[in-house]
């Protein structure tokens, strides 16, 4: 038996934190580091409806919509046996870069998935906790596709799910004790391992059309 006990409200500001992260130097709002050309916003309109969006500034970088539950009133954190099940719309330009994972204190990432549209029927799944990872390849991955991804943070195995079929088991697992909070955005590339937008692009978005976390009795 498992319970519900987390159901996205991305409008939410007792859930969810915009526009920060300890993930990125400092809190934010750039991290070129990681090969991104994100400023993060808390402007509501590129996260708060569940569209994730990134806006081209005039300074070459652009307005990237990042939550997450790290610091907020409720400060949820997913741990060691919870199940997250999630409905996102993939995005259509070249240069994003959706992602939703798991942060703590430095570490403890376990990334749900990654996404670049230049590599059009591949998803990115990593656990970087007890490093391993896999690029699946499918015919419902594809830009502007709907897919549902299940990820079980399992103590001696990570397990995803895409459109309810197993892709992929790590063997390896988060261990006993782990937590983490959680993190959806929409990163840019800056071009040293994805090519980053064409000059003629000033939007990219995508869409997290629901997130619930389970967690087993």
């Amino acid at each position: 038996m498992s319970d519900i006990v987390f159901v996205a409200d991305f409008a939410s500001e007792e859930q969810w934190v915009a526009g920060r992260s300890w993930a990125y130097p400092d809190g934010g709002p750039t991290n070129p580091g990681d090969d991104k050309l994100d400023h993060l916003t808390a402007d509501p309109g590129h996260s708060r409806g569940g569209t994730f969006r990134a806006t081209r500034r005039p300074d070459g970088l652009w307005d990237t919509g990042l939550l997450t539950t790290e610091e907020s009133p409720e400060g949820f954190m997913v741990r060691t046996g919870d199940r997250l099940d999630t409905r996102v719309r993939l995005p259509v330009g070249v240069g994003a870069w959706p992602a939703i994972w798991t942060w703590r204190d430095g570490g403890n990432e376990v990334d749900v998935f990654e996404y670049h549209p230049d590599n059009p029927d591949l998803l990115e799944l990593n656990n970087h906790v007890r490093p391993a990872g896999r690029y699946v390849h499918d015919d419902a991955v594809r830009p502007g596709g709907v897919v549902d991804l299940s990820v079980t943070f399992g103590r001696r195995d990570v397990v995803w799910r895409l459109n309810g079929r197993q892709v992929f088991a790590d063997g390896r697992g988060v261990g006993s004790h782990w937590r983490a909070h959680l993190i959806v955005n929409l990163s840019v590339c800056a071009g040293r391992y994805h090519p980053p937008p064409d000059d003629s692009v000033d939007e990219l978005s995508y869409a997290v059309e629901s997130l619930v976390v389970h967690r087993t009795r």
